[in-house]
């Protein structure tokens, strides 16, 4: 099972970060650990949307699309 998930900085909250893993418990850890490049200088961090994809290929087409101009916009709206 592979995760497509958005997690939102708790001390700056309009910072979002969308990100897909194979293992969400251990990947929101290493956000919160600081051992993300992208996300490290606005930690804390919490979970505000995931979504369980059966293949790895599925959930990185999506996470792109959420990436995307027209997927943020859905992610704002729907989400």
């Amino acid at each position: 099972m592979w995760y497509v998930y958005i997690i939102r900085s708790i001390q700056f909250p309009d910072q979002e970060y969308v990100g897909a893993t194979a293992d969400l418990r251990k990947r929101i850890a290493e956000h919160n650990a600081g051992r993300s490049v992208h996300t490290s200088k606005f930690m804390p961090w919490q979970l505000v949307w995931y979504c369980a994809f059966p293949d790895k290929h599925r959930a990185l087409a999506f996470e792109t699309y959420l990436k995307s101009h027209s997927g943020r916009a859905f992610a704002r709206k729907r989400l």
